[in-house]
């Protein structure tokens, strides 16, 4: 059984791999939020916004407290599924004891993609100021999965996707995932004795 990206791989107009559409999982971390019975969620919905504007699907939408061990579980849960291409995680990037959501996911990370919050910081600057300088949004490849670790707010969830994630992800996730293209997805289930 081949990779269920190999159907949505190809090439941008320069030939770099791409995957299109992508398939996107979302993780809301608020811990005020996990308890209601339908939370409202401004920084999921405008994240799936982003990237069904462009044509892309999300596949799972889930919610955690902060918590360092519920964050880490519910983005290593994403990254193992092989129907989900890319990652983004809403609330817990600010400095109060309780954010950790950067600590939970970059514990996942095997590489490290440092131009995002660089770059992401430098966009809020315009909108925000100093303020800026209190975001520690972060991402990096897990599992060959991109994953974006991303402020709570709408607005910063907005300027993210918008300006840096939808437009770069489906490039970065052909590229994590070039050495599986063609190959076979195996489980443990293929080798069961009957």
């Amino acid at each position: 059984m081949s990779n269920d990206s190999d159907d949505r791989r190809g090439t941008d107009h320069h030939g770099h791999d791409i995957i299109d559409p992508l398939h996107v999982g979302i993780v809301t971390v608020s811990s005020s939020r996990a308890g209601d019975e339908d939370p409202d969620d401004p920084g999921g919905d405008t994240i799936q916004e982003a990237f069904e504007a462009e044509g892309h699907e999300v596949h799972e939408r889930l919610l955690v407290r902060d918590d360092y061990s519920a964050i880490r579980t519910a983005v290593r849960g994403l990254v193992a599924r092989r129907d989900i291409d890319v990652v983004c995680t809403t609330g817990g990037t600010g400095v109060t004891a309780d954010d950790v959501s950067p600590e939970a996911t970059a514990s996942l990370f095997e590489r490290e993609l440092p131009g995002f919050g660089e770059l992401f910081r430098s966009l809020s600057w315009d909108e925000v100021g100093t303020r800026a300088m209190a975001s520690r949004a972060t991402a990096g490849i897990a599992v060959d999965t991109p994953v974006f670790c991303l402020p709570g707010s709408k607005s910063a969830c907005e300027t993210a996707c918008e300006e840096l994630i939808v437009p770069e992800t489906p490039h970065l996730a052909g590229l994590a995932t070039r050495h599986r293209a063609g190959t076979n997805d195996q489980t443990l289930a293929d080798y069961r004795e009957e």
